[in-house]
């Protein structure tokens, strides 16, 4: 039977099948998971085993980016929803993956554009993606429930876990996100992790973002409170 590898992001989980998986140690399989192409695989190395850890600069090889904009709206402080654009680019060659949506956290999914994909289209709370070539790139958006309101009044906007994982072990990925909340009144109090090497944090007003690159399973948290006027 068919293993598959996943990549879990913001908003789902991205499911791409791959060829008889049994036929190989986890050694071996990086190697595969690591090149441009889609061969036999040869052993090499150790491999993560899910623990986070940071890279201070970006692997030769191209990888995996996964970009997300955040809006937060007004409204988003009462119900928790907020709009949410997300792009893909360096996808692993394959024949065919799906982003898979947790069905009660996503509404409004639709793909936006896509390159060197054969076929992208919405099938409930997935995208469906065949052909999947060199260069591969697709953009989606969706409304997700993804603010939380606090016992004492404030919020936190919960990400991840974003990983890129392969059987039991984990590799190298990039994920960026920009968060707009203009006109909320919101102010950022709190960021988990905090800023390190390899986890960058920038903030100007009414907008923050990070940019990331790890091995492992990364969660991110961002806290904020209404700002009072006087």
């Amino acid at each position: 039977m068919a293993k598959r590898f996943f990549l879990l992001s913001l908003l789902g989980l991205l499911l791409i099948p791959v060829a008889q998986a049994d036929d190989y140690t986890v050694e071996e399989l990086e190697r595969w998971f690591n090149s441009d192409k889609f061969e036999p695989p040869n052993p090499v190395g150790n491999v993560n085993d899910g623990e986070l850890e940071f890279l201070t600069a970006l692997p030769k090889k191209k990888i995996h980016h996964h970009h997300n904009s955040v809006t937060i709206l007004p409204n988003s402080l009462q119900d928790g929803w907020v709009i949410v654009k997300q792009c893909h680019s360096n996808i692993d060659q394959v024949s065919a993956a799906q982003v898979v949506f947790k069905q009660e956290r996503v509404k409004d999914l639709q793909v936006l554009e896509y390159q060197n994909i054969g076929r992208a289209w919405v099938e409930g709370p997935t995208v469906q993606m065949t052909d999947i070539t060199a260069n591969a790139t697709i953009c989606l958006q969706a409304r997700t429930r993804a603010l939380y309101i606090r016992d004492d009044g404030s919020y936190c906007l919960r990400n991840g876990p974003f990983m890129r994982r392969f059987l039991d072990g984990y590799y190298p990925i990039r994920v960026s996100m920009d968060i707009v909340y203009k006109g909320t009144g919101l102010k950022l109090v709190n960021t988990l992790p905090k800023q390190q090497a390899g986890f960058s944090i920038w903030q100007k007003q009414n907008e923050l973002g990070f940019d990331a690159v790890f091995e492992g399973q990364l969660r991110t948290e961002f806290s904020f409170e209404v700002e009072t006027l006087i």
